[in-house]
């Protein structure tokens, strides 16, 4: 075997065996920041293509990310946010049976100038705030996980330091009691989906409602016998009169008047839509 040489020359050398590689240091060192070169060219390459199918937009990868839209209701433009994602989940959409809603005020040109209102599982608050618009005394509710985002949409839709709606926390069946009774307007939208809030949601209605309320309720039909035409059909009727005001039958969404049963209460007068406002509402 042959021994391993020194080379001498011009410079300092390194030791090699023989079939080995050999050269000048620097030699070398250009050979490695020539790899070194080809691999950062490479990573570079790749980082391209990956920015291409994955921009570096970190809300793609947040917890929630928000949606800004306009709505024009009753004459008026609301600005609402939802921020969607696993946190809010069904409370950050404006869900079609709100517009439906609205658009049935609108028909009716229903009056809440000076009323009490309160909207129930409010999620974004499109409706407390369309009802603020429209001269109501309101209050938005919704359970805590909801608020801030009810609260930045107030923000948004009233800016400056004037009136705005209250906005609460009420969880039907354990906070309600904090809330004065007899509100003259009850607004919410798709509220029964579950079957298991169904009795919360009554316990709910029947302490806010008076003599003088009227409820607003808007519903995607679903669930069958046990879904939403249950609430409406057999939960209500033992305590409140309750009244087919609607149907949309492009989204299959239905809106009911609701009011107290009583001697007390008002007539179940709803529906009468020939003239809209106050008379179509049967508020006097």
């Amino acid at each position: 075997m042959a021994a391993p040489a020194r080379h001498v020359g011009a410079g300092t050398r390194w030791e090699t065996a023989a079939g080995g590689e050999g050269g000048t240091e620097t030699e070398r060192e250009w050979e490695e920041e020539a790899e070194e070169e080809a691999e950062g060219e490479e990573e570079a390459e790749v980082a391209g293509a990956l920015r291409a199918v994955f921009p570096r937009d970190p809300a793609l990868f947040a917890d929630t990310f928000p949606v800004l839209r306009r709505f024009r209701l009753c004459g008026r433009i609301l600005r609402i946010a939802q921020h969607h994602g696993p946190r809010l989940g069904l409370a950050a959409n404006v869900w079609e049976a709100a517009l439906a809603l609205a658009r049935f005020l609108e028909q009716q040109r229903f009056e809440f100038r000076g009323r009490s209102v309160i909207e129930l599982g409010a999620g974004t608050g499109i409706l407390g705030i369309l009802a603020a618009m429209l001269g109501g005394d309101v209050t938005i509710t919704d359970r805590p996980v909801a608020l801030d985002q009810i609260r930045e949409n107030v923000r948004l839709n009233f800016p400056g330091t004037g009136t705005r709606p209250r906005v609460r926390a009420l969880e039907w069946g354990r906070d309600e009691d904090s809330f004065p009774r007899d509100f003259q307007v009850v607004l919410g939208s798709d509220l029964v989906y579950d079957p298991a809030s169904f009795p919360a949601l009554l316990r709910a209605l029947r302490h806010l409602c008076g003599p003088r309320s009227r409820a607003l309720l808007s519903a995607r039909a679903r669930g069958g016998d046990s879904g939403s035409r249950c609430f409406f059909h057999q939960v209500l009727p033992p305590f409140f009169r309750v009244q087919l005001l609607w149907q949309e039958q492009e989204h299959d969404i239905e809106i009911y008047g609701v009011t107290c049963r009583g001697e007390a209460a008002a007539p179940p007068v709803w529906g009468s839509c020939g003239e809209g406002g106050d008379a179509a509402m049967g508020v006097s």
